[in-house]
C-alpha cells in the first residue's frame, strides 16, 4: 500500500513539474496564406525552436471572425498572413496586442507603417499587388478578347467567365472592393462592382479559389493578387497574370499576436521568426511570390516586379478601420449582392 501511495504521489509531482513545461512548448497559429506556406512556416518554426505548433488555416475574413468570436476566451496565439486590413481592424477592436520585435529595423518602411499606425499591434510581412489572371487556352477556345484592364472585365463577352470571393470572407475580395472605390470614387466604384457582378459565375469564400479554378479550366478569369496568378503559371498551368492598366490596390500581409494569447512568449518568438530574412527568403519553395518585408530577404526570380505595376495610394488606415470596412461590406450586400446575374 505504501508503495502504491509513493507511486501515486510521484505521478502527481511529475505532472506538476512537466505540465507547465509542456504548455510553454506550444503555439496555436492561425494562418491565412496558402496552406503549403502555412505548413512550411509551422514545421520550420518547430524545427528551430522545439515549440509544437497547432495550425489552423482560414481566409482573412474568416480568421478575423473567429478571433472576434473567441475574444472572451482566446484559443489562438498568433495570426500570420492574409491581407493587412483585417489585421488593422483586429488591432482597432483590441483583438491583438503590441509587440516591438528586434527585427523591426530590418524592415521596409511600408512594412513598418501598420506597426506605427496601431501602436505596435501588427506588422507587415509581405506586399502583394491586386490584379487577375486568365486561362489563355480557354480564352482562345471561346474567342474572348484579351483583358488588360479592370474595365475589360465588364465586357458582356465575360458573362459567367469571372470568379471572385465574397468581400465579407476574403481579404482579397475586400481589397478589390476598396480598390474600386479609391480608383473610381464611391459611386463609380460601386457601379463597377455592379457591372462586374453581372459577369460573376460564382462567389467563393477564399480569395485564391478563383485563380485555382481558372488553372483547372473551370473558369476563364480569377480575380486575385498578381502573385497568386504567377504561382499557377509557374506550376505549369496556362495562366497569364495581369496588372490592370488603370492602376490597382495592394495588400500588406501582416502578423499579429492575439490579445489574451495563452503562449504569448512563444507568439513573440514566432513574430521574430516570421520577420527574419532567411525565413522570408524561403517563400519561393512553396511558390509564394509576394514581396518580402525584410530588406535583406531574397525575392524569388519569378516574383512580380512591383516597381513596374501602377499602384494606387491605397489608404490602409481608412479602409482597414472597422467602421469603413463594415459600411462598405453592408453597402455591397444591399447594392450588389442582391442583384440578379
Amino acid at each position: 500500500m505504501r508503495t502504491l501511495l509513493r507511486m501515486a504521489l510521484l505521478s502527481v509531482l511529475l505532472a506538476a513539474t512537466t505540465l507547465p513545461a509542456y504548455a510553454a512548448g506550444r503555439l496555436k497559429l492561425y494562418c491565412s496564406t496558402d496552406i503549403a506556406w502555412c505548413e512550411l512556416m509551422s514545421k520550420e518554426f518547430e524545427k528551430r525552436t522545439g515549440i509544437r505548433v497547432g495550425m489552423t488555416r482560414a481566409s482573412s475574413g474568416e480568421t478575423l471572425a473567429k478571433i472576434r468570436a473567441e475574444k472572451s476566451n482566446p484559443k489562438g496565439d498568433v495570426w500570420w498572413g492574409g491581407t493587412g486590413d483585417p489585421h488593422l481592424q483586429a488591432a482597432e477592436e483590441g483583438l491583438s496586442q503590441a509587440y516591438n520585435s528586434p527585427k523591426l529595423s530590418e524592415l521596409h518602411d511600408w512594412a513598418k507603417a501598420p506597426h506605427q499606425a496601431t501602436g505596435g499591434k501588427t506588422v507587415g510581412i509581405y506586399l502583394g499587388a491586386l490584379g487577375f489572371g486568365y486561362n489563355r487556352e480557354l480564352l482562345a477556345k471561346k474567342g474572348l478578347p484579351v483583358p488588360k484592364c479592370w474595365n475589360d472585365l465588364l465586357h458582356s463577352a465575360y458573362k459567367d467567365e469571372v470568379m471572385m470571393a465574397y468581400p465579407s470572407t476574403s481579404g482579397t475580395a475586400y481589397t478589390t472592393l476598396a480598390t474600386m472605390v479609391q480608383l473610381f470614387g464611391e459611386e463609380g466604384g460601386f457601379n463597377y462592382m455592379k457591372g462586374l457582378h453581372k459577369n460573376i459565375s460564382q462567389y467563393t469564400k477564399s480569395g485564391s479559389a478563383g485563380i485555382k479554378a481558372s488553372a483547372r479550366g473551370e473558369i476563364t478569369v480569377g480575380i486575385v493578387f498578381v502573385h497568386g496568378a504567377v504561382k499557377q503559371a509557374v506550376s505549369g498551368f496556362p495562366i497569364e497574370a495581369v496588372s490592370p492598366c488603370e492602376g490597382t490596390g495592394y495588400e500588406i500581409g501582416s502578423v499579429s499576436i492575439i490579445n489574451g494569447a495563452r503562449n504569448v512568449e512563444n507568439a513573440r518568438k514566432f513574430v521574430d521568426f516570421a520577420l527574419t530574412a532567411d525565413v522570408q527568403s524561403r517563400s519561393g519553395e512553396v511558390k509564394s511570390y509576394q514581396v518580402p518585408s525584410n530588406k535583406n530577404a531574397i525575392s524569388p526570380p519569378e516574383a512580380p516586379d512591383v516597381s513596374s505595376i501602377k499602384l494606387i495610394d491605397y489608404n490602409h488606415a481608412l479602409y482597414g478601420s472597422k467602421a469603413e470596412r463594415n459600411r462598405l461590406l453592408k453597402k455591397w450586400d444591399t447594392d450588389v449582392k442582391v442583384l440578379p446575374r
